[in-house]
């Protein structure tokens, strides 16, 4: 979790109104500014704050170049009932796969399984964000993103960069609060990279090789004119393993949606894949939650090693920040509301005040 105790808190619906009424100012239409905004918001509510507010203003920016296309919608590839492709169109992507999870709730009901496919999506910002938007339903949920216009990671054994940090996010319901896994195919993500970078701080361990395939701590390492690449998860000893899983959901997003690295995209992006699963078209849905809520308590119950307190899930943590967040306000990394104030001042909207 990457939120400071000390750090100055707001409530999280005038945080939502606030980034709202920025991204309305900047043309989006509809419902877009209050989705991006609660999507947002969501992250930073779960502590996720290199991927909620931080991103509003580099979205800003695109609505302002036009790298984001603020309205309209995406244009339907292929429909089949249980799997639909869009084109994204570049519109924004938290919008765009907020949609997305909810039409494969809604069709799941009917389907059981519902896979959607999102191609040209602009960036969707912090994917555990997304996963209640199912699992508080009692459906499983998986969601993948990557971005084939850039790239950051090196194949294992490599030290080119070909991949995007390749995160997959996967919401499991239990009989009590729901896991909520969001990983990624490298130890770390460009966010956090660049937080480090900016703030003259190290990686806690070798992250990263330097352009000539050194292991580095170093985050400025990935910049320059001789760039490094981030490490795939497992590092110089078992990063076959982020290796594989960055496969996996490069075919997943990009193979699937068919169009990514191979049409040498320009601009902020991502491809993204999404599935829900109901339980219940399976082996029943309170059978479901009886297995996943037995192995949820028997991870907690599990004795600690040395130095730790507890054993927590996956997401445990992020719901126990929200709760307190949502009832305490949101306490925002520094730098986020000042990094607003540009587009504040230029569309004539007044920040909220802290709590």
């Amino acid at each position: 979790m990457e939120n400071a105790e000390d750090a100055i808190r707001y409530r999280a619906s005038e945080l939502i109104d606030y980034a709202a009424a920025l991204f309305a100012a900047a043309g989006c239409d509809g419902d877009k500014p209050a989705t991006i905004a609660a999507g947002l918001v969501e992250a930073d509510l779960l502590g996720h704050t290199t991927h909620g507010l931080q991103l509003a203003s580099t979205y800003l920016g695109e609505l302002e170049t036009g790298g984001m296309i603020p309205r309209g919608e995406p244009e339907i590839v292929a429909d089949r009932g249980g799997t639909v492709t869009w084109d994204g169109r570049c519109l924004p992507g938290v919008w765009l796969a907020t949609r997305a999870v909810d039409l494969a709730v809604e069709r799941a009901a009917v389907h059981g399984v519902v896979t959607v496919v999102v191609r040209r999506s602009h960036h969707i910002g912090c994917l555990a964000a997304f996963l209640q938007r199912a699992t508080d339903r009692g459906l499983m949920i998986t969601i993948a993103s990557s971005d084939p216009a850039a790239a950051s990671v090196a194949p294992y054994g490599g030290r080119k960069a070909v991949f995007t940090p390749n995160p997959i996010a996967v919401g499991i319901p239990t009989d009590g609060s729901p896991i909520l896994i969001d990983i990624s195919a490298s130890i770390t993500t460009n966010g956090m990279a660049g937080r480090l970078r900016r703030e003259g701080k190290r990686f806690p361990g070798p992250w990263a090789l330097d352009g000539s395939g050194v292991p580095t701590d170093d985050p400025a390492a990935l910049v320059g004119d001789l760039p490094g690449t981030l490490l795939p998860v497992g590092g110089m000893d078992y990063g076959h393993k982020g290796f594989g899983l960055a496969l996996m959901v490069e075919a997943l997003t990009q193979g699937l949606g068919g169009f990514g690295r191979a049409e040498a995209p320009k601009g902020l992006g991502a491809s993204v894949f999404l599935q829900v699963i109901d339980p219940e078209v399976f082996g029943g849905a309170e059978a479901f939650r009886r297995e996943t809520g037995w192995l949820a308590t028997a991870c907690r119950d599990t004795p600690p090693v040395p130095g730790v307190d507890a054993v927590r899930l996956p997401g445990q943590r992020g719901l126990d920040h929200k709760r307190h967040a949502l009832a305490n306000g949101v306490g925002l990394y520094p730098g986020i509301m000042e990094s607003l104030a540009q587009h504040a001042v230029k569309f004539g909207i007044t920040p909220p005040t802290h709590v």
